[in-house]
């Protein structure tokens, strides 16, 4: 286990450390309890409901117990053993600012963190305790680190050993309006996303892997080495059993492979017999030992000797010849025939001489008992005594319900109770009430009910014995107790007088008014719903069978699908036939086939082209699938062949032909003769001889090592002289190049203006963050910008900024932000460094102020970190670092915070000024009204 917890992330604020943020809060809506609840609304399970908005006692959102107490303890169940990474703790305020003017911190100081594995906190381990915060310095809300895995987390403070630290309360209070405990929800994960997996047999910590605890049976650091030394379970600190043979026993559960040694049982041996057994797998039995005690588990033998009536050393022997009882040294009475008593109480078996009574025949009769063997019954006296044990004949009168000198005859004539004089109820038949309470054995005429017969039916049930119900009345009231009649109607669905009736002829709902939907068969739909319990009616559909079919389908059950109608809308819902004729390629009044012969398109009035083979084209688009005609061409084969092609799927080339006019489709022959620099009666010869042009007729220039020109253009195919380019040589270089053959490149001139072509330099000069005579070197030595004029500004690790617009490719130093890491970070809180790109604080804002970059002060009425709290709601302006009322506080209020009432003292004189004022007004207006 870890030896020391800290305490980390506290702050005033509710702000959880970057890392904790992938941790799941596993105490969300879970079972809580607490020690004492003071108010209905103060319930254990508001401290884990998610909401702590409401920092107050009253305001429905924080556990609170009773006050007076010198401990109170708040637990919650995470449902399972969990590995815990820390817990969150908000604490009540009322709302006023957190500090050691409230009176809350009293209370929070001296608290302590358990995370246990049952509800005591003292089998589990202590994650934090108290002793070293004061009023002015215990942060509230507090994040406890706790990494440690266990099913309970509980809170718990006391004052028990006065003298207690400055500040503390004199006692403690549940005060506790959140508490959220963070970490993995899986058992045996790790890691911030929990996505890691334990070292097998470990419970690892939740951050690091590290083996906190092994699963029971293994030990060792990385919890590889199985228990051994007859130990086993977690730590292996628990000892097996004795185990037959002296094997080791399981080193997880500390089972005996083996069975156990005589006198022992379980699976683990631990257990000695009992039960009155011993021996090999406890299978002998031995008697009943003195005081309950098991026999020895291995020899059978009694410690201590013998309960009452037994004897023999294993105490299995019954006493005879008339004794009984310890060590059979007791001698029985005179039993009725000399018989044996009983070996244990001395109890004679067949009772005892007239008269006499109990175990040992040496009582008079009693409990009501009298005559020979008691066996004759007196009735009940009043005042319980006991009727003469002779002739039992009671002395003072009888009970309730009887009579006679014995007490021993019930009342009759329809009367029950103390000498029946009281009058039996209307039972049924006219029989005879209990004569002792007056209720009626066989019940009650038809309406009432009750032992006397004397309440009406209720709960929907009338008549003989209440035992008729009745249907459902309108508004849940009772029907008639007699009749069952309901007297404001029924319950939807329900008819009749009674309301018995379900609702029948195609009706449902209240009074059977509704009209059922067209269900299948014409059966009767549900009488409350309405829905059909077989389906609908072909074209409709629904629990009530209202709704027509749609989405392209008709017929019984909307299950058939009917083809694309023209314009998207829905088909027939009966027949599926399309209203408004069929989408493109499609045909019949269902819209369900498709076009043929040599037909597509809309209606199918489209004819086909030339396919190839003379096979259909498809039936939407007329496209040929297998190719077209020699000389044709096109998806649907209705193109001559064009681009200078011919032949059978314009595979084949014709030349250029004059005026750009397309060979013969078929042929490939040009009939106005051939393009510029081709020849031949397809055009697909090129000119040669230093010729060009149409006809072949024109002569090529000077070309670089007197090759060929181009047959058409005349182009010199190896370049130009040096500065010279163009396809007749006849263009300086352009487009940013300069030189021989221009194949050198300018550099980035400003304006994006062509560099000189020979030298190549810049004439108005460079781009940004180029210099350089061709403009052809990049801005050095941390400058960038026209002229590299620009200094760039703090980038992370002093890494040189981009060369042209300043930018810094690994972020900026701590305190810089921007694209050009020029601007200065805000007050971040804990004096945290701001996002290099925007500036925004990652935690929030330092007191005082707020914003995006925390640059704002606090606007009026705001103060503390990121301007979260409001000034108190008596003050006039207050300080936005400490909350100080440094304006004032509203008439009738002072302190610090404004938050104590001005007590206004009254004078003798101001007192006496105000009761004549009083009484002179009270008169005024006695006398005019």
């Amino acid at each position: 286990m870890y030896a020391v917890v800290l305490l980390v992330c506290c702050s005033w604020v509710a702000l959880l450390c970057p890392s904790v943020q992938a941790y799941e809060n596993l105490a969300l809506k879970k079972p809580a309890w607490q020690s004492s609840t003071e108010m209905s609304y103060n319930g254990a399970e508001l401290a884990v409901d998610g909401l702590y908005t409401d920092l107050s006692w009253d305001g429905g959102q924080c556990a609170w117990s009773v006050g007076g107490q010198t401990t109170a303890e708040w637990g919650v169940d995470l449902g399972g053993v969990k590995y815990i990474h820390h817990v969150f703790i908000q604490y009540a305020t009322d709302n006023w600012v957190w500090d050691e003017y409230n009176g809350y911190t009293g209370y929070f100081l001296g608290f302590s963190v358990y995370i246990s594995n049952t509800t005591n906190k003292e089998d589990g381990v202590l994650c934090f305790r108290d002793t070293i915060y004061t009023r002015a310095t215990i942060p509230n809300p507090v994040n406890i680190t706790c990494p440690y895995h266990g099913r309970y987390v509980i809170y718990y403070n006391n004052r028990t050993h006065p003298p207690y630290p400055e500040g503390y309360s004199y006692d403690v209070y549940i005060e506790l309006c959140e508490v959220e405990v963070y970490g993995c929800p899986t058992p045996g994960r790790y890691g911030e996303n929990c996505s890691l997996l334990c070292p097998e047999n470990c419970h690892c910590d939740v951050i690091d892997k590290t083996c906190v605890e092994c699963v029971p049976g293994y030990k060792g650091h990385l919890c590889y080495e199985e228990c051994g030394g007859h130990t086993y379970g977690l730590e292996c600190k628990q000892s097996c059993g004795n185990c037959s043979g002296g094997v080791q026993c399981d080193h997880e559960t500390g089972s005996c492979p083996k069975g156990c040694d005589a006198g022992l049982y379980g699976d683990k041996c631990d257990l000695e017999c009992g039960g009155h057994t011993y021996g090999l797998g406890c299978k002998q039995s031995c008697g009943n030992c003195s005081g309950g005690v098991q026999c020895d588990h291995v020899t059978g033998t009694c410690p201590n000797g013998c309960v009452a009536g037994m004897s023999g050393d294993k105490c299995d022997l019954e006493c005879d010849g008339h004794t009984y009882g310890l060590g059979c040294k007791q001698s029985c009475g005179n039993c009725s025939g000399g018989v044996q008593c009983d070996h244990v109480t001395g109890i004679c078996p067949n009772g005892c001489v007239a008269g006499m009574s109990r175990d040992k025949c040496d009582l008079e009769c009693g409990g009501h008992t009298y005559g020979l063997g008691c066996k004759q019954s007196c009735g009940n006296c009043s005042g319980g005594v006991q009727c003469d044990h002779v002739t039992g004949i009671c002395p003072n009168g009888c009970v309730a319900g009887m009579s006679g000198d014995k007490c021993d005859l019930e009342c009759g004539g329809h009367t029950y109770g103390l000498e029946c004089k009281q009058s039996c109820g209307n039972c049924s038949g006219g029989v005879q009430c209990d004569h002792e309470t007056g209720s009626c054995p066989k019940g009650c005429d038809a309406g009432l009910y009750g032992d006397k017969c004397d309440l009406e039916c209720g709960g929907h049930t009338y008549g003989l014995g209440c035992n008729q119900s009745c249907g459902n009345c309108s508004g849940g009231v009772q029907c008639d107790h007699v009749t069952g009649i309901c007297p404001n109607g029924c319950v939807a669905g329900m008819s009749g007088d009674k309301c018995d009736l379900e609702c029948g002829g195609h009706t449902y709902g209240l009074e059977c008014k509704q009209s059922c939907g067209n269900c299948s068969g014409g059966v009767q739909c549900d009488h409350v719903t309405g829905s059909c319990p077989k389906g609908c009616d072909a074209g409709l559909y629904g629990d009530k069978c209202d709704l027509e079919c749609g989405g392209h389908t008709y017929g019984l059950g909307c299950k058939q699908s009917c083809g694309n109608c023209s314009g998207g809308v829905q088909c027939d819902l009966v027949t599926g036939i399309c209203p408004n004729g069929c989408v493109a390629g499609m045909s019949g009044e269902k819209c369900d086939l498709e076009c043929a012969g040599r037909t597509y398109g809309v209606e199918c009035k489209q004819s086909c082209g030339n396919c190839s083979g003379g096979v259909q084209c498809d039936h939407v688009t007329g496209n040929c699938p297998n190719g077209c005609d020699a000389g044709m061409y096109g998806d649907r084969c209705d193109l001559e062949c064009g681009g200078h092609t011919y032949g059978l799927g314009c595979n084949q080339s014709c030349g250029k032909c004059s005026g750009g006019v397309q060979c013969d489709h078929v042929t490939g022959i040009c009939p106005n003769g051939c393009d510029a620099g081709l020849y031949g009666d397809k055009c697909d010869l090129e000119c040669g001889g230093h010729t060009y042009g149409l006809g072949c007729k024109q002569s090529c220039g000077n070309c670089s090592g007197g090759v060929q020109c181009d047959h058409v253009t005349g182009i010199c195919p190896n370049g130009c002289v040096a500065g010279m380019s163009g396809d007749k040589c006849d263009l300086e270089c352009a487009g940013h190049t300069y030189g021989v053959e221009c194949k050198q490149s300018c550099g980035n001139c400003s304006g994006g203006v062509q560099c000189d072509h020979v030298t190549g330099k810049c004439p108005n000069g460079c781009d940004a963050g180029m210099y350089g005579e061709r403009c052809d070197l990049a801005c050095g030595s941390y400058k960038y910008g026209v002229e590299c004029k620009e200094v760039c500004g703090n980038c992370s690790n002093g890494i040189p900024c981009h060369h042209v617009d300043g930018s810094c490719p690994s972020g900026c130093d701590a305190g810089a932000y921007g694209v050009t890491c020029k601007e200065s970070c805000g007050n971040c809180s804990n004096r945290d460094t701001c996002n290099d790109v925007d500036g925004s604080c990652p935690y929030g804002c330092d007191v005082g102020v707020y914003g995006k970059t925390c640059d704002k002060a606090c606007q009026s009425g705001r103060y503390s970190i990121s301007c979260a709290k409001a000034c108190g709601q008596n003050c006039q302006g207050c300080n936005r670092f400490n909350g100080v009322c440094e304006f004032g506080c509203q008439p009738g209020w002072t302190g610090t915070f404004c938050e104590k009432r001005k007590v206004f003292a009254m004078t003798m004189k101001t007192s006496r000024f105000l009761l004549n004022w009083w009484i002179f007004n009270r008169s005024s207006t006695e006398l005019f009204s």
